[in-house]
């Protein structure tokens, strides 16, 4: 019986030693961290490889409007390649069609307090009460997409500001410097 008892005692130890966030043990959390990651540098890519391209043969002129006619479209191209639902979300949108749920905010507000606290910002991997795993990653502004992220008047012509504004009515996601945390992506890996 003592022998039983030991048994139990350690297994539950074990268990409950090998969780993190309801249910999953660290080396779930790794592989969905390592899978976030593809996933994420995957769609960076994509989106980013069209982006340049119509940056170099038109500028903002051209990529601001592909932009906001494909991103969605690229973004759901890899989703589908990995069964899993992406969405990038920030505190200043550019499109409200990308506002954050509740539990996004969350993850944003915690990150935004990390950055006041000067500690680095890390991915992160929650398991909701339906089962679905969320990927949460920060996303960081790089040079590059100042002149349409950065300060009106300065990285952002007007020109460019008004080409924004036409497609993006209410958009707040200006005034960006290299290296700002621009928001998060959140994928969201189906059953």
């Amino acid at each position: 019986m003592k022998k039983l008892l030991t048994l139990l005692i350690s297994i539950s130890l074990f268990a409950s030693c090998q969780k993190e966030d309801k249910g999953l043990t660290k080396e779930q959390t790794a592989s969905y961290i390592s899978k976030g990651k593809e996933i994420g540098q995957a769609t960076v890519k994509l989106l980013g490889s069209n982006l340049i391209k119509h940056m170099k043969s038109g500028g903002p002129k051209e990529a601001i409007p592909f932009c906001n006619a494909n991103a969605s479209n690229l973004t759901n191209e890899i989703a589908s390649k990995y069964n899993v639902t992406i969405k990038r979300t920030s505190h200043k949108l550019r499109s409200g069609k990308n506002a954050p749920n509740n539990d996004e905010k969350a993850v944003i507000e915690a990150y935004l307090a990390q950055i006041k606290k000067g500690e680095p910002l890390k991915p992160q991997v929650k398991k909701e009460n339906d089962g679905k795993v969320h990927f949460y990653a920060p996303m960081k502004l790089k040079a590059k997409c100042l002149a349409c992220h950065g300060t009106v008047g300065k990285q952002v012509s007007s020109a460019t500001d008004s080409i924004i504004k036409s497609l993006y009515p209410n958009d707040k996601a200006v005034g960006f410097k290299d290296g700002d945390f621009r928001g998060i992506v959140n994928i969201t890996f189906n059953k």
